[in-house]
């Protein structure tokens, strides 16, 4: 394949993404699933895999929101969010102890600028199995990386409630 054909499928793939992701912000998953689909096919990245994945985690249908994840992985294994995304559909999916390398290696991930999503996915698992120390920690994290992630606050806002 040449370059300037590479671009071009590129180019179409991505103006395709862009369409699915108006689709799902829209609430029109199906659209948006069928259209992320058609980006893949025209040329494969780690940014339409995850996305496909969250659609699918909009339905539930976390199988295949991981099975997506996993296939973004295999493009570019640097790509952190899908490790944070399928650490969160096990979560959803009451899997936590299977959850937690999968998270880790999202806050160790080379591509990934939120890194306070894995930490406070951490941050809810040890929530969950009753480490309140752990969780503290792991939502002190998320809030350092970034300041203004509501949900991290609110979650170390209730485990300071629990200490006093």
């Amino acid at each position: 394949m040449s370059q300037d054909s590479e671009l071009h499928f590129r180019e179409e793939a991505f103006r395709i993404f862009r369409e699915a992701y108006d689709k799902q912000t829209q609430g029109d998953l199906e659209d948006a699933i069928g259209l992320y689909q058609q980006s893949i096919d025209i040329y494969p990245t780690a940014e339409a895999y995850t996305f496909l994945g969250w659609a699918y985690s909009f339905q539930s249908r976390y199988d295949e929101a991981i099975e997506a994840c996993r296939q973004a992985i295999e493009v570019d294994p640097d790509y952190g969010n899908p490790y944070n995304d399928i650490g969160a559909y096990l979560i959803e999916k009451g899997r936590l102890e299977e959850a937690i390398p999968w998270l880790e290696k999202a806050v160790r991930a080379k591509r990934y600028e939120s890194h306070c999503y894995p930490l406070y996915n951490l941050g809810r698992i040890w929530e969950r199995k009753g480490e309140w120390q752990k969780a503290f920690r792991h939502y002190d994290e998320a809030l350092q990386d970034n300041p203004d992630y509501t949900l991290a606050r609110r979650a170390k806002s209730r485990m300071q409630a629990l200490f006093n």
